[in-house]
């Protein structure tokens, strides 16, 4: 038992993990979302926020938050797919934050911003530490922590 409690509360995977399971979850039912609610999330929102061909980003934008979510979720190829999210939440902060900054000021752009901030902070932990112990690039690569 004591064993399992050290392997559990290890300081180089259990971060990890929990940055794993919260960045996949996230990005997993987001990138949902975009396809059961096209017209809020998915295509309206990209027509709303100004992109050309709305429908094909949205969907885009969806399927790679959907692969990458799965991905980080379980730990396989976490570095790689960390780099499209990353893609994404600096396109989301140009495109509706930046906007907000603006034209209503610091302190609604913070509120705003709290939580793309902590999936990017998040992302950042993963595309530097990668998978973790408790991952399946462990298993497969057999490496530990070392950068790509």
């Amino acid at each position: 038992m004591k064993r399992v409690l050290n392997i559990i509360l290890a300081t180089t995977a259990s971060p990890v993990l929990v940055a794993r399971i919260t960045v996949g979850l996230v990005f997993l039912t987001e990138g949902i979302q975009k396809y059961l609610f096209p017209e809020t999330l998915g295509t309206g929102r990209f027509t709303k926020i100004g992109f050309s061909n709305p429908e094909f980003w949205a969907y885009f934008t969806g399927t790679f938050e959907i692969i990458c979510g799965i991905l980080i979720l379980f730990g396989f190829l976490s570095r790689f797919a960390s780099i499209p999210l990353i893609i994404v939440m600096i396109t989301a902060f140009i495109t509706t934050k930046i906007p907000i900054l603006t034209t209503h000021g610091f302190w609604n752009f913070a509120h705003e911003y709290r939580t793309d901030f902590c999936m990017t902070m998040l992302l950042a932990f993963i595309l530097y530490y990668g998978g973790g112990g408790f991952s399946i690039d462990k298993r497969v690569f057999n490496r530990k922590n070392q950068i790509l």
